[in-house]
C-alpha cells in the first residue's frame, strides 16, 4: 500500500456540522442505578472526550469508529445542547437543529460511557428525517455515528455513503465512512476514505486517521510524523490534548514509557480536563514501577470516565499487585457496564472476549467472540477470535485467526504474545520462541498480567 499524500489543491467542503458538543441530559433512572451500585457512572463533562467510547484494550490508538465527525470536543456542552434545546421550542421543525442534537446525544453517550444517550441520538435523528429525508446529509452523518457507537458498521457504512452522495464535498462524512471500513476490515477503502478527507480538509480529524492508517501498516514513524502535524494543526485544547494522547500510545505501544510520560504530562498541562490522559499516564507509571502514581491516576480516571477498558486495565494492574479484592471490584464494574451496553444493544465485542479468556469463562468468551467477529471483521477482532479458540483447545483454527490480525503489518505486543502462546501450544517451538521473544522485544511492559506469562514461556522453551 503506498503512502497517503499531502492534497495538491485543498478545498473546503461546503457544509461542516457545528463543533457543538452535548452536555448531560435525561437517562435519570438509569444513571441512578449505577450510581446506588457504586459505579460513578456519570463521569467528568468536561472536554475530555478524545478517546474512542468503545474502546479497546489491545492497545491500539486512534481507530476507533467513535472518532466520529471529530476526534475531540470543545466549547460549553451545557450551553451547546440548551441552545439546541431552545431553538427547537423555537422552530421544532429545524432539521437540522434535529440532527446536530442526535449527533450530540451520540458523542454523549460515548463521554459518559452511558448507551442511555444513544436511544436519546435515536429519537432525536428519526424526528430530524421524519421531517426532511431527501437531502439531510447531517442526521445521515448522525445516523451513521449512532451505527457505529453501537458496533453497527455495516449500518454506518451505508449511511455514510447515503451522506456523501447529498454532499460528496464534506471531509466529516468521509471520515465516517473510514472509521467503518477500517472496523469492517477493508483497510484499503479506508486509506482511500482518508485520503479524500485529507485532499478536502488537511487538518486535526484527518491527519489523525492517517497516522492510524500508517500505524496500520506497521509504520510507526510515520504514524507519529502524523500524529505531530494533528497535534500543529489542532485549534482546540481538546484537539491538542488528543494529539499528545495519541503520540504518548504510540511511545507506550513501541515500549518506550519514559517518551509517552511526557507526551501525557504536556497534554495534560493544555487539557486538564482530558481524561483519557490520566490512564496513558497510569499505564506509563506501571511499566516504569510507579505503582502509587498509576494507582492515583488510574483512580482518578475510572472515577472521571469509567470506559470498559480502563476498568479493566485498572482490575488487571491491581491483580499483578496481588489485591485481587480490589481487582475483583473492577471486574464487577465492567460486568455491569457490559451489561449495561447489551441491554442497550451494543456489543462491546473484543474487550468481554479477552476478558472472559484471561478470566477463566472460555465459553462466553468464544460466544462474544464468535458474535463481534460476524459484526466487527477487524484485526482487534481477528486477534480476540484467535485468543478464544485458543483457551477453549481450538488452536489450529485460531493459529489462522492470529496470522490474520497481524497481516496488515501492525506492531501490536499484544497480537504476538498471542500468537505465541498458540503456537507453543501446537509444538511450534521455533515459532513461538520469534513471536514470544517478538512481542516483548516490541513492549516489555505491553500487560501486567500476560508479561510474566510470556517470560514463562520462554523459559519453557529454553529462550530466557
Amino acid at each position: 500500500m503506498t503512502d497517503l499524500q499531502q492534497p495538491a489543491e485543498l478545498s473546503e467542503p461546503r457544509l461542516r456540522r457545528p463543533h457543538n458538543r452535548p452536555a448531560l441530559a435525561g437517562a435519570a433512572v438509569l444513571l441512578a442505578v449505577l450510581m446506588v451500585a457504586g459505579l460513578g457512572i456519570v463521569g467528568h463533562l468536561g472536554s475530555s472526550t478524545g478517546s474512542p467510547r468503545v474502546a479497546s484494550s489491545t492497545g491500539s490508538t486512534a481507530g476507533d469508529a467513535n472518532l466520529a465527525l471529530n476526534p475531540s470536543n470543545n466549547g460549553d456542552q451545557s450551553a451547546a445542547i440548551a441552545g439546541l434545546q431552545a431553538t427547537l421550542r423555537k422552530a421544532p421543525g429545524n432539521y437540522a437543529a434535529w440532527a446536530t442534537l442526535g449527533l450530540d446525544y451520540v458523542d454523549q453517550a460515548r463521554v459518559t460511557v452511558n448507551p442511555a444517550f444513544d436511544t436519546l441520538a435515536e429519537g432525536a435523528l428519526r424526528k430530524s428525517l421524519a421531517i426532511n429525508s431527501a437531502d439531510n446529509f447531517i442526521a445521515d452523518a448522525g445516523e451513521a455515528s449512532l451505527a457505529a457507537a453501537r458496533h453497527e458498521f455495516a449500518q454506518a457504512k451505508s449511511w455514510a455513503l447515503k451522506g456523501i452522495v447529498i454532499d460528496g464535498y464534506n471531509a466529516a462524512l468521509y471520515g465516517i465512512l473510514a472509521d467503518a471500513q477500517t472496523q469492517l476490515g477493508d483497510y484499503d477503502a479506508a486509506r482511500a476514505s482518508v485520503q479524500k478527507m485529507i485532499n478536502l480538509r488537511p487538518q486535526t480529524p484527518a491527519l489523525a486517521r492517517a497516522s492510524y492508517v500508517a500505524e496500520l501498516a506497521g509504520n510507526v514513524p510515520s504514524a507519529v510524523s502524523l500524529m505531530t502535524q494533528a497535534r500543529d494543526a489542532a485549534s482546540t485544547p481538546a484537539d491538542t490534548a488528543f494529539a499528545d494522547y495519541y503520540l504518548g500510545e504510540l511511545a507506550r505501544n513501541a515500549g518506550e514509557p519514559a517518551r509517552a510520560m511526557a507526551y501525557y504530562e504536556a497534554g495534560l498541562k493544555v487539557d486538564p480536563s482530558y481524561a483519557a490522559l490520566y490512564e496513558g499516564r497510569a499505564k506509563a507509571e506501571v511499566a516504569l514501577g510507579r505503582h502509587s502514581a498509576a494507582i492515583a491516576d488510574y483512580t482518578t480516571v475510572v472515577g472521571r470516565v469509567p470506559q470498559p477498558q480502563y476498568v479493566i486495565e485498572f482490575g488487571e494492574y491491581l491483580q499483578s499487585l496481588g489485591r485481587s479484592d480490589e481487582a475483583q471490584q473492577q471486574y464487577a464494574t465492567f460486568g455491569v457496564e457490559n451489561q449495561l451496553f447489551q441491554d442497550n444493544g451494543v456489543l462491546l465485542d473484543s474487550d468481554p472476549a479477552l476478558f472472559c479468556a484471561d478470566h477463566g469463562d472460555p465459553a462466553k468468551a468464544l460466544q462474544f467472540a464468535e458474535a463481534g467477529i460476524k459484526i466487527r471483521p477487524f484485526l482487534e477482532m481477528d486477534d480476540a477470535y484467535a485468543w478464544a479458540l485458543h483457551v477453549n483447545g481450538r488452536d489450529q483454527e485460531a493459529l489462522s485467526w492470529s496470522h490474520k490480525a497481524l497481516a496488515t503489518g501492525m506492531r501490536n505486543a499484544l497480537f504476538f504474545f498471542h500468537l505465541g502462546m498458540v503456537e507453543k501450544s501446537l509444538g511450534d517451538k521455533a515459532a513461538a520462541t520469534r513471536d514470544l521473544t517478538t512481542a516483548l522485544r516490541i513492549n516489555p511492559q505491553f500487560s501486567p498480567l500476560q508479561v510474566p506469562v510470556a517470560e514463562r514461556a520462554l523459559s519453557d522453551l529454553g529462550s530466557v
